[in-house]
């Protein structure tokens, strides 16, 4: 019997690096409803928050009806960095939600891919104008439901009939703060955009939740 050194094994060809695909997506909803949370729960990088506090002056023109508790708003963006899969990365662009700053959306939604619209069954009608941008724009978009402690639940049928929705766009339950939660939320939200705007061979592979 020989004793000695092992020898290591040769290695293997060496895997070639994997050139992620990015892809944009947008976040948006009413005053409130928890987009910045959002985007910060679920961000891989420190998200870049453009907040500033609520004061005297803008009561007039921000509804803070539902929400008297806030006191910082966002006023040009949210954006924050999330790995799906070895090959695909997403750019997250939280929109702002008062009317004063609508303005900025046709510059955030530049090259987006699809959109996720938050909304607060308290205030479904503060997420109407969101679904309304996406629709006449064709830019794919899934509702998301943030379930706030308190809040009254309702069967899905009841809240898409109260937000019109076509039967193809995604609606679910999610926890703006819970990074998994939100996870499934971008994974559904790039399934449905690429099955309408990619449907060829050479297609990206919708991404699976992890």
């Amino acid at each position: 019997m020989a004793f000695g050194r092992s020898r290591p094994a040769p290695a293997g060809p060496r895997r070639p690096p994997v050139e992620p695909v990015t892809l944009k997506i947008l976040v948006a909803g009413g005053f409130g409803v928890g987009k910045t949370t959002l985007v910060g729960a679920v961000s891989e990088i420190r998200p870049l928050r453009t907040e500033e506090t609520l004061s005297e002056a803008g009561r007039p023109v921000d509804d803070v009806s539902g929400v008297e508790s806030k006191t910082t708003t966002t006023v040009a963006m949210d954006f924050g960095r999330i790995t799906l899969r070895e090959d695909l990365v997403l750019y997250l662009f939280g929109t702002p939600g008062q009317d004063r700053f609508w303005f900025l959306w046709d510059e955030l939604a530049q090259g987006a891919l699809g959109a996720v619209v938050l909304a607060d069954t308290r205030r479904l009608e503060d997420c109407f104008a969101a679904i309304d941008y996406f629709e006449r724009r064709a830019i794919p978009f899934a509702v998301a439901v943030n379930c706030f402690e308190g809040a009254a639940r309702y069967p899905d049928g009841t809240v898409r009939s109260a937000l019109d929705l076509d039967p193809d766009v995604p609606l679910m339950l999610c926890d703006a703060r819970s990074r998994d939660s939100v996870k499934e939320v971008l994974a559904s939200v790039v399934e449905h955009a690429l099955a309408l705007v990619a449907p060829r061979p050479d297609a990206l592979p919708a991404p699976a939740a992890t």
